[in-house]
């Protein structure tokens, strides 16, 4: 076995700073410049000092108003009865089926009770008060 074919190595192993001269980074100011507060002790993440006015934290816009502690993205698409009306019977009411007939474009979804039904439907997504009693008294149940 020759040293030229030996596999070489491609991680290194950090440097520990501070841990004596003989280490390499040990000594006086171990690798960090000279004097200041990055060089003595940790500063977090996104500290400007006592700049406010102008941070980048204040430059975000902020969320006012009435909702600004509810989740983001949380209502679902709608749909009425009426959209339903050229419904095949046999195949049931669910989102991958509204998104392949191109009635929604993503989930969730929620059936709103405007218009009527005459076929019988079997529903597998959100329904209303209004649109759930007009599916079962057409014959139809729904399944959530």
């Amino acid at each position: 076995m020759n040293l030229s074919n030996l596999p070489k190595t491609v991680t290194r192993s950090k440097k520990r700073v501070g841990r004596g001269i003989g280490s390499g980074k040990g000594g006086h100011t171990t690798g960090r410049g000279t004097k200041g507060q990055k060089a003595r002790g940790k500063v977090r993440l996104g500290f400007e000092g006592t700049k406010t006015k102008k941070s980048f934290v204040k430059k975000l816009p902020m969320l006012r108003g009435r909702g600004k502690f509810k989740p983001w993205g949380g209502h679902p698409e709608i749909i009425n009865l009426k959209d339903l009306a050229s419904w095949p019977e046999k195949t049931p009411v669910t989102e991958e089926n509204l998104i392949k007939r191109g009635l929604v474009e993503r989930g969730p979804v929620k059936i709103l009770g405007n218009g009527e039904v005459k076929a019988v439907l079997t529903v597998k997504v959100k329904v209303s008060k209004q649109a759930g009693e007009k599916i079962t008294k057409a014959g139809g149940k729904v399944e959530v």
